[in-house]
């Protein structure tokens, strides 16, 4: 299937932007134009919009799936769709955008390639559109797309689009955003999201799909091997009574038989002796990949350990780190409590021992002296765990620079860290 969707490059995206901004209808307008959704699923929008007294089809309703998202005409949750066209295929993660879901917005845009972010044409720059561009920025998200919606309420105005782009420049200068991109659109209508609009002919560039089909994202391939063991495989079998795999998922580059690697945190070396995927061996695999890997010596691996590429570029390891994390539950972080600390497939326990600063997500201004973290709450802390961590910066890869913090009496997620 050299054609087919199997091989076709994924692009994960998540929508962002003030209330109302319409992010939930730009992604049903996605869907319903280019012809990604079931008749069913149609006709209940359909009915649904009816009952609701819309005088068209409320196609935000696609997306949100919550009682009291279609009650409100907001999105709460995060809600993940899936489609595909012939070029690519996309899972699209739509983040609220009230402020007090801060929380949800990071989960959405966390596994994310790029980021569009609304803008209405009427508001232009809003405190929301600075506060999701920070945090998609601080979640290594290297393109931007603002789209500039409800066009078809400022008369598609030219003037109207080059200030919002100027406004959005300005705001973005203390931003470390590589690429930004500019589409005007209304959702609503459906103008330069799937199809080019024919109201907007000062607009040169492509529509919103065209776009995203086309956006050249990160080498999927690039950097130096890593996975983390979740599970050692030895089966109970006479046909395989030596087979020793270690089954992970590869976070990063490509691994080959023959290839030399290095086992964290023991530091001892081998060679690969066998890629297996199911019952099918494999010359190689890649970044996304879900493997058993076989050695060429017997050596004592467990859940939790990495196997790396050995060269002089390995991940660190260390128990005392300096992260940005986002407070995800109502309850306050308390420094010197213990919290369960899960990273990539190791759990161990940890706690926090300063807090360097919170981030004022609208203005950027870094607030020194907390002793405490409140739900929503971004800050740069420090933290030490009960043992040594593989480790590396969130900006290099994001599965061994990421944490999860649980709550060790709930088992609740509390928060989530980004490794500087």
């Amino acid at each position: 299937m050299a054609n087919g969707y199997l091989d076709m490059k994924l692009l994960r995206f998540t929508t962002a932007g003030s209330v109302d901004d319409g992010k939930s209808t730009l992604i049903g307008r996605l869907l319903y134009d280019s012809k990604s959704i079931f008749e069913d699923q149609l006709e209940a929008v359909e009915t649904a919009s009816k009952s609701r007294g819309n005088e068209d089809v409320n196609l935000a309703l696609l997306t949100d799936g919550l009682k009291a998202e279609r009650e409100q005409g907001i999105t709460i949750d995060v809600a993940y769709r899936y489609f595909a066209t012939p070029k690519r295929k996309f899972i699209i993660a739509d983040t609220p955008g009230h402020i007090q879901y801060t929380r949800n917005m990071v989960t959405g845009a966390s596994t994310a390639d790029l980021a569009i972010i609304l803008i209405d044409a009427r508001h232009g720059v809003m405190e929301q559109t600075i506060r999701h561009s920070y945090i998609a920025t601080l979640l290594g998200i290297s393109r931007i797309v603002v789209c500039v919606n409800k066009m078809d309420l400022v008369d598609y105005s030219q003037d109207v689009f080059n200030k919002i782009i100027a406004d959005y420049k300005e705001m973005s200068k203390h931003l470390d955003i590589p690429e930004t991109d500019f589409i005007p659109i209304s959702a609503k209508n459906g103008d330069n999201v799937v199809n080019r609009s024919e109201n907007i002919t000062w607009y040169t560039g492509s529509p919103l799909l065209e776009f995203l089909e086309n956006v050249e994202i990160k080498n999927q391939t690039s950097g130096d091997f890593r996975m983390a063991v979740q599970y050692v495989v030895r089966p109970i079998s006479d046909k395989f009574a030596d087979f020793r795999g270690y089954a992970g998922r590869i976070a990063q580059g490509t691994v080959k038989v023959g290839d030399k690697i290095k086992i964290l945190l023991s530091g001892l070396t081998s060679t690969v002796k066998g890629i297996y995927n199911g019952k099918q061996e494999l010359p190689q695999a890649q970044e996304g990949e879900s493997v058993d890997i076989t050695l060429a010596d017997d050596i004592d691996i467990s859940r939790g350990d990495y196997l790396v590429g050995d060269n002089a570029n390995i991940p660190s390891v260390g128990k005392e780190f300096t992260l940005d994390i986002c407070w995800f539950n109502p309850s306050p972080m308390q420094l010197r409590k213990k919290y369960i600390v899960r990273h990539a497939t190791q759990e161990i326990q940890g706690l926090f021992t300063e807090i360097l600063h919170k981030t004022d997500i609208s203005t950027q201004e870094k607030i020194e002296g907390a002793s405490e973290l409140q739900l929503n709450d971004i800050a740069r802390v420090t933290l030490k765990t009960a043992g040594e961590l593989v480790y590396e910066s969130y900006k290099k890869n994001k599965v061994t620079g990421s944490l999860v913090f649980v709550d060790p009496f709930t088992f609740e997620t509390v928060g989530a860290g980004m490794i500087v």
